[in-house]
């Protein structure tokens, strides 16, 4: 399979929203550009925030919808037509509701499962063939509660977890981007001793 050469983090833009659960696929992009030496700035016909950085050997493009997370289509839409990238060479990091905190797991292709930043992202591409990458953010426990839990803040003990998640992903992001899915989700997915 090709590797990625586009990652978007799904997220809302502003500092209200900087740390809360919804915004688990912003912090794994802004993890990554620290790491690589990427520093975003807007760009307008994007819809969002962009950087490019090298990465595993090759050039990958990052990219923060700055639509709100409802809209994040619009964003991922137009940076896939302006970079010529086919979507199964994108990876959309995101919060995932159906996966405790500390998890993280890798995807590609399949439903929305309610993410609004997916399922607007697949309104718009006609498709959902492109890679995911679930950041856990654990359940309320009713669907009436889901709302205030993901736009509120983690626990100290699963903002913890969170990033632990986020650390695991990046440590084996470069096989993925190199186009080894396989490896990467079996090393991402087989539990720590």
């Amino acid at each position: 399979m090709e590797g990625l050469r586009l990652i978007v983090g799904l997220g809302n833009p502003g500092s209200e929203h900087a740390r809360t659960r919804h915004n688990a696929g912003f912090r794994f992009i802004d993890a990554l550009a620290d790491k690589a030496g990427g520093r975003f700035g807007l760009d307008s016909k994007l819809f969002g925030e962009t950087t490019k950085i090298d990465f595993a050997g090759r050039d990958l493009w990052l990219l923060k919808p700055a639509t709100f997370m409802n809209l994040s289509g619009k964003s991922v839409a137009a940076a896939l037509r302006y970079w010529k990238i086919e979507p199964e060479q994108a990876l959309l990091a995101h919060d995932e509701l159906d996966l405790p905190p500390g998890v993280a797991r890798l995807k590609f292709d399949g439903g929305h499962g309610g993410q609004n930043g997916l399922r607007d992202t697949m309104r718009l591409l006609g498709h959902g063939r492109f890679h995911r990458l679930r950041i856990g953010i654990g359940h309320p426990g009713h669907k009436d509660r889901v709302t205030p839990w993901v736009l509120g803040r983690a626990s100290l003990a699963d903002d913890a977890l969170i990033e632990r998640a986020i650390a695991d992903a990046l440590d084996v992001l470069p096989l993925a981007v190199q186009g080894n899915f396989m490896d990467a989700m079996t090393r991402l997915h087989t539990p720590r001793e």
